[in-house]
């Protein structure tokens, strides 16, 4: 019980945390929504009552779905320019430009290339948050805490990706633009209200700025309170002053070859992989055209919606169990289910290519519903939480800019490969 108290969100210490993280999710919640508007909205811009004047092909659509990946490739890069040099508060605010861009090119498409521009900002701003948001969050949260407020990031995309689903299923297509637009600047202007954080600003000399930050965030409510802010705070202060005496040399190629910087690389690089080839960025894009040809009795557009709640509830069983639980063990959990749903999938797909399976066809959403479910309360929730934490402090910046550049690759190749729907149909001869 004592555990569970001290892990509390609700406590007047972490309310400020809290604030911060949900209003930088703002920009998560629109990204999500960005993510989740693309699969209903294939549907309907493929359909004869298409509400664009131009038409979408086969090619185009796979385009449109591995244009994300290519964007957060570009913000991989740029962020891990401006993390360091500009600070970690520019380049939050910087994500509300491409945002609002991306619903401005939506609702004023004139040919595909549009389109094609939209979901290359909004992988832009998805990319860069996914790097900014939990080095901004892991410097400012208590350690007690810091698992469940990240896991807060993929629970915020997932409510984004569920109202994506909703919004674009049953609005019309230029009314979706018009209320995305709110969001970025929402975001912008309730981020004018959070200080710069306190390990940044120590490493930019700036001792007063930090202090006054690290006490914003703390929040000490009494005397003792405030003394035991004051020491957490020159404890933090001589940590940042001892970092930077050992790393007194700039960052060079030999900090990103020593033996604990490459056993990062590889755990960083096989996160990579199991996210990816989990198969959970190709579904979401290509999900309604999934359910549509899976023969299922439940309306496509439904099943869809069903797969978002799901998400939510990963997500948020994440949050309540990461900081008791732990992460190694939940880790092991996610990445084992998620590889035996897929199996389970894998091989019912191809049975059904087989035999005539159509009293099963309840199946592939039951599968989805467990692979989703289990991906979210770890391998996808605190999969960049883990990034951050597995490097060295020196080259934290770069090295998990670099991991997500890999990320973002693997996204590509893995969205773009799929130019059909998967078919869980029964054979028909």
């Amino acid at each position: 019980m004592t555990k569970i108290l001290q892990n509390s969100l609700l406590q007047p210490r972490t309310r400020y945390q809290v604030l911060a993280t949900m209003i930088v999710n703002i920009i998560k919640f629109g990204h999500g929504l960005g993510v989740g508007w693309l699969s209903p909205t294939l549907t309907k811009i493929q359909s004869p009552s298409s509400p664009l004047d131009f038409e979408v092909n086969i090619d185009e659509v796979s385009w449109l779905g591995s244009m994300i990946g290519l964007g957060s490739l570009c913000a991989n890069l740029t962020i891990a320019l401006l993390l360091e040099r500009a600070g970690r508060k520019f380049c939050i605010y910087l994500l509300a430009v491409p945002y609002a861009c991306l619903w401005i090119l939506v609702y004023f498409a004139s040919n595909v290339g549009f389109l094609y521009a939209a979901r290359l900002l909004c992988g832009f701003t998805g990319g860069a948050a996914f790097v900014v948001f939990p080095i901004y969050i892991s410097e400012l949260a208590d350690t007690s805490i810091r698992g469940s407020l990240c896991s807060m990031v993929m629970l915020s995309y997932n409510f984004g990706v569920l109202a994506g689903f909703v919004l674009s299923t049953y609005l019309p297509y230029h009314v979706v633009p018009m209320l995305g637009i709110c969001l970025p600047i929402a975001y912008f202007l309730a981020n004018l209200i959070l200080p710069e954080t306190a390990p940044y600003l120590l490493r930019q000399g700036q001792l007063s700025a930090a202090e006054i930050s690290f006490d914003y965030y703390k929040n000490p409510t009494d005397r003792k309170a405030k003394q035991t802010t004051k020491c957490d705070f020159d404890d933090l202060r001589t940590a940042v002053l001892a970092q930077q005496c050992q790393n007194a040399e700039p960052l060079s190629y030999k900090d990103l070859t020593t033996r604990p910087a490459l056993k990062a690389f590889g755990a960083a690089a096989v996160l990579c992989l199991g996210l990816e080839y989990c198969n959970v960025y190709s579904f979401i894009n290509y999900m309604s055209d999934t359910f549509a040809s899976s023969g299922l009795a439940l309306d496509a557009n439904t099943s869809t919606i069903i797969i978002g709640i799901v998400q939510i509830y990963g997500a948020y069983t994440s949050i309540l169990i990461v900081d008791i639980v732990g992460r190694r063990l939940l880790m092991l959990i996610s990445t084992l289910g998620v590889g035996l749903g897929c199996i389970a999938f894998g091989f019912f797909t191809y049975c059904a290519e087989q035999f005539d399976l159509t009293a099963f066809n309840w199946l592939p959403l039951v599968l989805m519903i467990v692979i989703i479910y289990l991906a979210n309360i770890c391998l996808i929730a605190l999969f960049f939480l883990q990034l951050v934490e597995l490097f060295p402090a020196k080259i934290r910046s770069l090295a998990t800019s670099i991991s997500v550049v890999w990320m973002s690759i693997l996204i590509f190749a893995t969205v773009r490969s799929r130019t059909q729907p998967i078919s869980c149909l029964p054979n028909s001869t």
